[in-house]
């Protein structure tokens, strides 16, 4: 990747030498938690995986795979990411969550990663603690119930209690 002329992969629309390029190599701290998320996907974006082993904290360093990082990092095309929100993570904070979906395709198939990602800050830097997939929204229905002696949604002309109900 031409980090010179390049927009960087996180999609700040910033150049890649002015945006998580110098968190990436170790040049700057990555200010808040949604900055270093960002330098992570570009991370994995560019192939740079030292810097996603580097950034995880202790304790959650355990659970890293560093060859199915690589393998997912470099069989993937990178298709952008979108922050759905951040709870905390400011430079003053010491916790930070970032809710994203990071887009990438494999074998021509587009795909989405949902992560709900935790942060903690120890002196001026930020690490990744863990990331959770979210909880899909409760569907709650508002049509009216089908009673029993009603006709059935089906169409058979049957009533509900004879065509569909559950005994």
């Amino acid at each position: 990747m031409n980090a010179i002329a390049t927009d960087c992969p996180c999609g700040s629309k910033k150049q890649f030498a002015a945006c998580c390029e110098p968190y990436i190599s170790g040049k700057a701290a990555a200010p808040t938690a949604e900055a270093l998320m960002r330098a992570r996907y570009s991370s994995y974006a560019t192939g740079k995986i030292d810097f996603i082993e580097k950034t995880h904290a202790p304790e959650s360093r355990a659970d890293f795979d560093r060859k199915a990082s690589e393998k997912w990092a470099k069989d993937s095309t990178w298709k952008g990411l979108h922050v759905v929100a951040t709870k905390g993570g400011s430079p003053s904070d010491t916790t930070g969550i970032v809710s994203f979906i990071a887009g990438f395709a494999q074998a021509g198939k587009d795909y989405e990663h949902h992560e709900i990602a935790t942060f903690r800050k120890e002196g001026t830097t930020w690490l990744f603690v863990d990331g959770k997939s979210p909880k899909p929204d409760t569907v709650v229905n508002t049509g009216p119930d089908v009673g029993r002696n009603d006709p059935c949604h089906c169409g058979s002309g049957k009533k509900f209690k004879k065509c569909h109900a559950k005994a």
